[in-house]
C-alpha cells in the first residue's frame, strides 16, 4: 500500500508539471506570437500580388500600419502570387470588402510585410476570402534601380553632350551652330521690334501711322504731291526763271561766263593786280590809305567844332 500510494503521487506531480510546462509554453507562445491570440483565435484570408519582393512566411500584416497577424504561405498562381496570413478574430469587423491589401516595408534591408487599410464601411470579409489589391507602393529596390538607372542615362546623355552629339551636344561643341542661333535670336528680336513698329503703325502714331489712318493727312500729303508735280511741269515748261535756266543753253552759257569772268577777277585780285589787288597785296598801300583815311576824319572833325578857321569868305561890292 505505502509503495503503491508513492507511485500515485509521482503520477500526480508529474502530471502537475506537465500542466504548468502547457501553460507556460501556451504563455510563452501568446508572448512571442505579440498578442495575436492562439490559433483558435484566429483566422486566415488572403491576397494576391503581382510581385512579393522581400515577403515570406512569418512576415507581419499590419492593419492600418498596427501589427495584427503575421503570413503564412506565399505561392505563385498563373502570373500572379498568392498570399495566405492569419489575423485575430477580433479585427474581423475592420478589414471589409472596403479595405486594400498592399505591399509595405518593414525596414531598409529589403523585409516586407502586408498593409491593409482599415475600412467599416463595407462587410466583413469571411474566413479565406481575398482582400482587394490596393495600388502597390514603391519599392525600396524598385526606387534604387530606378534611380541608378536614371544616373546611368544622365551619365550617357552628359557624355554626349561633351562629345558633340545631339542637338544640346551640338550647341556646345559647334561654334557655328552657336553662332548661327544667336543669329536667330537676334532676328527674332528684330521681329518683334517689327510687330511692336507695326502695332504702332495700326495705331496710327507717328508720321507713317497718320498716313495710313488719318484722312487728313493723306489729303495733304496727296496734294502737296499735285504741287510738286505742278512745279516739276513747268520747270520742264522752262516756266519762270529755274525753268529757263535748266532748259535755256543761252541763259546757261551765260552765267557759265559770268562765272568764269568773276573767277579771273578773283585770280587778278588775289596776285595784286590793278588797284584793289594792290590793296590786298601791299601792306604799305594800306596803311597809307589808312593813315589818309585817318587824317581826313580828323580835318572834317576839325572844320565841324571850328569852321571859321578853315572857311573864310569874303564879300567885296565893286
Amino acid at each position: 500500500m505505502p509503495r503503491t500510494r508513492s507511485l500515485a503521487w509521482s503520477e500526480l506531480k508529474l502530471g502537475v508539471l506537465a500542466i504548468v510546462a502547457i501553460v507556460i509554453a501556451a504563455l510563452t507562445i501568446f508572448l512571442v506570437t505579440g498578442g495575436r491570440g492562439f490559433f483558435w483565435q484566429r483566422y486566415s484570408l488572403k491576397t494576391r500580388f503581382s510581385s512579393v519582393p522581400g515577403l515570406k512566411p512569418g512576415s507581419p500584416v499590419r492593419l492600418a500600419g498596427v501589427e495584427v497577424g503575421s503570413v503564412t504561405a506565399v505561392t505563385p498562381v498563373d502570373e500572379m502570387v498568392d498570399v495566405e496570413f492569419e489575423v485575430h478574430r477580433k479585427w474581423q469587423p475592420r478589414i471589409t470588402t472596403a479595405s486594400f491589401a498592399r505591399l509595405g516595408s518593414v525596414s531598409l534591408l529589403g523585409e516586407s510585410a502586408v498593409d491593409i487599410t482599415l475600412s467599416v464601411q463595407g462587410t466583413p470579409i469571411p474566413p479565406w476570402g481575398y482582400v482587394p489589391q490596393g495600388r502597390p507602393t514603391a519599392v525600396l529596390a524598385d526606387v534604387t534601380d530606378q534611380a541608378s538607372q536614371g544616373i546611368t542615362e544622365l551619365t550617357a546623355a552628359i557624355r554626349d553632350m561633351r562629345t558633340g552629339r545631339g542637338t544640346i551636344g551640338k550647341l556646345m561643341a559647334d561654334e557655328q551652330l552657336y553662332m548661327e542661333l544667336h543669329r536667330f535670336v537676334r532676328t527674332a528680336a528684330d521681329l518683334k521690334h517689327i510687330e511692336q513698329v507695326t502695332a504702332r503703325l495700326n495705331a496710327g502714331e507717328g508720321s507713317l501711322g497718320k498716313l495710313l489712318k488719318d484722312d487728313a493727312f493723306l489729303s495733304s500729303l496727296a496734294s502737296a504731291t499735285s504741287k510738286m508735280d505742278l512745279l516739276v511741269s513747268k520747270l520742264n515748261s522752262s516756266e519762270g526763271t529755274a525753268g529757263k535756266f535748266i532748259n535755256d543753253p543761252a541763259l546757261f552759257n551765260r552765267l557759265t561766263g559770268v562765272t568764269e569772268r568773276l573767277e579771273q577777277l578773283v585770280t587778278r585780285l588775289t596776285e595784286g593786280e590793278g588797284t584793289a589787288g594792290l590793296l590786298l597785296k601791299d601792306k604799305q598801300l594800306y596803311e597809307n590809305m589808312n593813315g589818309a583815311v585817318g587824317d581826313l576824319r580828323t580835318l572834317l572833325a576839325n572844320i565841324q567844332r571850328d569852321p571859321r578857321r578853315y572857311l573864310n569868305v569874303r564879300v567885296s561890292i565893286w
